[in-house]
């Protein structure tokens, strides 16, 4: 099978400043991601997407390839994730001559993945054959229990309520959040311009533990990373 790695790494990140490339224990934090795409070794090629030239010029020397460079109206604080991944996947097929049967898409945020992390999910993504897959963690909150939101009168209500009512938390249905760390597309679902979300009518989930998942967003995650690190709860 034909399978495509695509990094998404804008360069305007507001949370942390020039987040993509800042280091982290000594190398940029992208680099960590394309290294582990890179040994898992199973996808055809490894494919950054920015708008930046030092972003691009760091991938390269990481050993990731940048055959575009990724458009305006796709690099903008609110332009969503998936047109940017079909056009690097369209690009990609155009550049190198081929059709790809599915995209993996690594999120350059989330450097504590392992490499069995993706040949996992890759794996459940073939045997089940869902037209998305994304990596996701066990909610901390529960919509059923102690989620709420505010209806049109300002008064506060579950999110989700069952017949019966839940009393305790473990007596409530599981719920998943979805971590930024994995995800697989089938061709024909990212081709399909009228798809705009990871999230479909046929998708699976691959459970992550929460440091394997966690997501670099904010100043505080680099510096909680870090202290994982430091102190031997994760490698990097």
């Amino acid at each position: 099978m034909n399978i495509l790695i695509t990094i998404c790494a804008r360069g305007g990140s507001k949370g942390v400043r020039n987040k993509n490339i800042r280091s982290l224990m000594g190398k940029p934090l992208i680099a960590y991601t394309i290294e582990q795409a890179l040994k898992w070794g199973r996808a055809s090629e490894v494919v950054v997407s920015t708008d930046s030239e030092d972003i691009a010029d760091v991938a390269k020397k990481c050993g990731a390839l940048v055959p575009f460079m990724r458009p305006e109206e796709l690099a903008a604080d609110d332009s969503p994730k998936i047109p940017s991944i079909r056009h690097a996947m369209l690009k990609c097929e155009e550049v190198y001559k081929k059709i790809y049967d599915s995209v993996v898409d690594l999120d350059p945020t989330a450097p504590i993945r392992s490499i069995s992390d993706i040949e996992s999910a890759y794996k459940k993504f073939i045997e089940h054959s869902p037209s998305t897959l994304f990596s996701v963690i066990k909610a901390h909150k529960n919509p059923y229990f102690n989620m709420v939101e505010l209806d049109n009168l300002g008064k506060a209500r579950l999110c989700k309520i069952l017949p019966d009512g839940v009393c305790r938390r473990q007596d409530a249905p599981s719920v998943y959040s979805m971590n930024a760390s994995i995800y697989v597309y089938r061709r024909e679902y990212l081709a399909n311009e009228t798809n705009k979300y990871a999230y479909s009518d046929d998708s699976d989930v691959y459970i992550m533990d929460d440091f394997s998942g966690y997501d670099i967003d904010r100043e505080v995650d680099f510096r909680f990373v870090e202290f994982l690190v430091k102190e031997k709860l994760v490698q990097l």
